[in-house]
């Protein structure tokens, strides 16, 4: 497998999740080709698949990073063992050069119940109920249901939000 020192520039596809070691994180970037207008308008861009092991970059990553940020990124490529599989970058310098435009949530409030997390859409009367922590709680029929269901789990769970 060949490797390469190299910089690449481009978009943020998803957040960035955490590795499989706690001090890692893994995100793709996704890639246009630097003579895009030349190339037809169904050309595919690339994807490359980064991942870093610095704890201020990881951090970074964690916390700071949101889909549609505009990243360049430095470090080691490591060629895919397979034709058609991302290249995977091992990312020692990060720089934001662009952040992408916070998302407006229109018709989705999200509301905290003491240790819960809940989801109004208006496109819907049930709300979904999570823990502060993430762990799905349940479905409320509708938001008069959602302290019943609350109570519910707390005597189910001894109160362990």
């Amino acid at each position: 497998m060949d490797t390469k020192h190299c910089a690449v520039v481009g978009w943020v596809d998803a957040i960035p999740v955490p590795g499989r070691r706690s001090d890692t994180a893994t995100f793709d970037l996704i890639v246009r080709p630097a003579d895009i207008d030349t190339l037809a308008d169904d050309a595919p861009d690339t994807v490359v698949s980064c991942t870093s092991g610095d704890p201020r970059i990881t951090h970074a990553l964690l916390t700071g990073i949101q889909p549609g940020d505009l990243l360049r990124v430095t470090g080691t490529m490591l060629q895919p063992p397979t034709p058609g599989e991302p290249g995977r970058l091992t990312v020692d310098v990060l720089e934001v050069l662009d952040t992408a435009l916070i998302p407006v949530l229109g018709e989705m409030v999200l509301d905290r119940y003491a240790d819960y997390v809940v989801i109004f859409d208006a496109d819907t009367d049930t709300v979904p109920v999570f823990t502060a922590c993430g762990r799905w709680v349940g479905l409320a029929d509708n938001p008069d249901a959602i302290t019943r269901l609350i109570d519910i789990h707390e005597r189910v769970t001894g109160g362990d939000a």
